[in-house]
């Protein structure tokens, strides 16, 4: 259980949450031969959401950008029980999508979105540099701020 990736979380003094369970008839992530499909994770931490709002209105760019952080706090999670606890498994971060709930005149998307991109290269270095889309929505889950998915690759 305990290996690279986990030291690398330990000496960025980087906390997993619990990974959640999905609110509908869905499952938090589906593992098809080597690809592990994670539904889309929303700012929230231990169940308690941590950013709501709009992006261009009530939240600003920093806010947004923590936010979609711990919604890539949420991905690794789920990518770490998909892989029996051990994120050496994971070969690559091959494509995050980022929603962000915004105005319709918020154009900063992926700055917003790089708060999950940018923590996939920190836990996973090269293997988290990734494909990735970051787009505008006028409505999320519970009116969070950011909601991200992802896929991995895993050995």
């Amino acid at each position: 259980m305990s290996g690279t990736i986990d030291a690398r979380l330990r000496e960025n003094n980087i906390e997993l949450p619990t990974p959640s369970t999905p609110a509908a008839n869905y499952v938090s992530y589906t593992i098809v031969g080597n690809t592990v499909f994670v539904a889309g994770q929303i700012c929230v931490w231990n169940g308690e959401i941590t950013c709501k709002g709009k992006l261009g209105a009530d939240i600003d760019l920093d806010a947004g950008y923590k936010a979609a952080r711990v919604c890539g706090l949420n991905l690794i999670a789920q990518v770490r029980e998909a892989c029996g606890g051990d994120l050496d498994r994971v070969v690559r971060v091959a494509k995050l999508g980022g929603f962000v709930n915004c105005t319709p005149d918020f154009t900063d998307h992926p700055k917003v979105v790089n708060g999950a991109s940018d923590l996939m290269v920190d836990v996973f270095s090269e293997a988290g540099k990734h494909a990735r889309f970051a787009v505008g929505a006028p409505t999320l889950p519970a009116g969070v701020a950011v909601e991200v998915d992802g896929i991995f690759e895993i050995k």
